[in-house]
């Protein structure tokens, strides 16, 4: 077969690791990256770190409105599909990519295949779950993380070709525990972890991500996550996102001494963080499943969440960034860990099993 996979952000770059070293091993593949993600420290570090190969094409969209990058996706794919003539186009997740490259496809009737379906927060103010929902409604084949995303399915009446295959995290994150950890002495020295000095918790920090354009570009919302996290007893590491650096200094905030800033980091460090943190702070989607993976308690700053079963099983809370909630969830997150630790991402091999899925396809 000849295989399209559409990537352009850091966890679609994770997530097509696995999968296009399972469909390089017996098809062609035609790697194409968008563009949507193309700071080198938000984009190549992923493709060295993780050993993808090179794009076969990098059409540069850039940064833009979800409305330009959608469109500039859209036109510039669909050349590259009808020059190519994939017999499957795959696409991940949520993003402006996944469902540009859905929607060229659908409209060349090229069959699509959705991993990562199913994902739901019932939010429409959110783009992605616009993305997810029309990525959904349009491709031909839907891969499930898991049982909630095929009972989200069947709520909306998808439920020909929908298959529960697990979660392709679980074939990388897992395996690259031990390298991770032999990063981890000189990635805290080097964060400046070890000295003690600014009378914060070293037994253990919070590993911290914020992104997200609902926190980022509401200057008062972004003032209140940032004072929280200045307000915390406890160390934090907190890789920059480039946009929050830029609403960072122009709202004008300032972190306090044991909030550590950092540049952003490829998927080892940032397993090597996880691995040794006590708690995850985060508005990512993919951050929030990576810490539940390697059974670390999160705390999520937003209202809903696509993975709600991290939530329910007790591993996740969400909350407002305002100091009374975001403490209360803090303290909840420091103190014990949850009994058990269901198995929602499914066994090893969801990738091989993707792959032959596809090839057994019946159209």
């Amino acid at each position: 077969m000849k295989i399209m996979t559409v990537v352009g952000t850091r966890p679609e770059f994770v997530q097509t690791s696995p999968v296009s070293k399972a469909i390089r091993r017996q098809h062609t593949e035609i790697l194409v990256h968008t563009g949507q993600h193309y700071d080198d420290k938000m984009s190549n570090v992923f493709f060295e770190e993780l050993n993808l190969p090179v794009p076969e094409l990098n059409l540069g969209v850039g940064s833009g409105s979800h409305g330009q990058q959608t469109g500039q996706i859209l036109a510039k794919i669909e050349e590259a599909m009808l020059a190519t003539q994939p017999d499957w186009v795959v696409v991940f997740g949520d993003t402006n990519s996944t469902v540009a490259g859905a929607m060229a496809a659908a409209k060349l009737g090229i069959p699509i295949a959705h991993i990562e379906a199913g994902l739901r927060s019932y939010d429409r103010a959110m783009p992605e779950e616009i993305n997810r929902v029309i990525t959904d409604h349009i491709s031909t084949i839907l891969f499930a993380p898991t049982q909630v995303a095929v009972d989200n399915l069947a709520k909306e009446g998808i439920t020909q070709n929908v298959q529960l295959i697990g979660d392709v995290r679980i074939d990388l994150i897992l395996g690259l525990v031990e390298r991770a950890r032999q990063r981890q002495p000189a990635l805290l020295k080097q964060i400046g972890l070890e000295d003690g000095q600014d009378g914060q918790d070293r037994q253990g920090f919070a590993v911290t991500t914020i992104h997200r354009a609902s926190n980022t570009d509401d200057p008062e919302r972004l003032r209140a996550i940032i004072e929280s996290l200045n307000r915390m007893d406890l160390a934090v590491v907190l890789p920059m996102h480039p946009r929050l650096i830029k609403m960072v200094e122009a709202v004008g905030l300032k972190f306090a001494d044991h909030v550590h800033t950092i540049e952003p980091v490829g998927l080892l460090d940032m397993v090597a963080l996880l691995d040794a943190c006590k708690i995850v702070v985060t508005d990512s989607g993919g951050l929030q499943k990576e810490a539940y993976m390697l059974r670390r308690p999160t705390v999520t700053v937003r209202n809903t969440t696509e993975w709600t079963e991290t939530v329910f099983s007790g591993w996740n809370r969400l909350c407002e960034p305002d100091w009374e909630h975001f403490s209360a969830a803090i303290n909840e997150a420091r103190g014990p860990v949850p009994a058990e630790h269901p198995d929602f991402y499914g066994k090893l091999g969801v990738s091989e099993r993707i792959v032959a899925a596809l090839a057994t396809f019946n159209r």
